[in-house]
């Protein structure tokens, strides 16, 4: 095992892990508010590992729906993560099977940027350095729902101490660091048009989803830069 490449992912994931504990804390509580044991809240949080899906499961287990209407509204929260795993595929593209089954399994929103962040900037993204920063979001985050099943009701909303503004503030700061890439500001700003609009006609969490929908769609049909275009063509073996 490359130890410092390995530790390179663990301090780059540790704030984030921190951050978002609050918020897997907060779902611990709502779970066993929900009637959901403490094997089952930890079982949730360690399979389905996103955030905003674990919340909108949690609302549809409280109103008694169908099972296969919970799993569909989960994959629609969660669908932003199949183009995910489009933008950083090749990068991964020499990890061995098991590889990118963890590779994907762990590719939350985070894991996304920095993974494409290094990727732009040149680094290599193994498989090592991506378990480390994995790790360090993915052990707190199920920690954190397990203390929050343990101390329920103490367990309050991260907003009023202000904890709710940690994660948008680390994603803008990731989202400013692709500012140089082609069309950052008309795909950026579609995004953000379309997931306002969402919250407010559809809700959340399904703005995300489409907000990121918007984007893909607008840098899809917007010309790249000629050198850019140059870069890709030679990547791809194509002059």
């Amino acid at each position: 095992m490359n130890r410092p490449e390995f530790y390179e992912g663990l301090r780059g994931g540790t704030m984030v892990g921190l951050a978002a504990a609050p918020f897997g804390a907060l779902f611990g509580a709502l779970a066993r508010d929900q009637g959901m044991s403490l094997g089952e809240l930890t079982l949730m949080s360690g399979t389905v590992y996103a955030g905003a899906s674990q919340m909108v499961g949690l609302d549809l287990f409280g109103h008694n729906v169908q099972a296969w209407l919970i799993v569909l509204s989960i994959l629609a929260v969660n669908f932003r993560h199949i183009l995910y795993s489009a933008a950083i595929a090749r990068y991964v593209s020499e990890f061995s099977p098991v590889q990118k089954f963890f590779t994907f399994f762990f590719l939350v929103d985070p894991q996304f940027a920095a993974a494409a962040k290094r990727g732009e900037e040149g680094k290599p993204v193994t498989f090592i350095w991506y378990l480390g920063f994995a790790l360090a979001i993915y052990i707190p985050w199920i920690a954190a729902s397990i203390i929050g099943g343990l101390l329920g009701s103490l367990i309050g909303d991260p907003s009023i101490i202000g904890l709710d503004i940690l994660l948008p503030i680390y994603f803008l700061g990731i989202v400013m660091g692709f500012r140089t890439r082609d069309n950052f500001l008309p795909v950026v700003a579609a995004s953000a048009i379309a997931s306002a609009v969402a919250y407010r006609y559809v809700g959340s969490p399904w703005h995300v989803s489409i907000g990121a929908l918007a984007g893909v769609a607008l840098a899809a049909v917007l010309p790249l830069r000629p050198e850019t275009e140059r870069d890709l063509a030679t990547e791809n073996g194509e002059v």
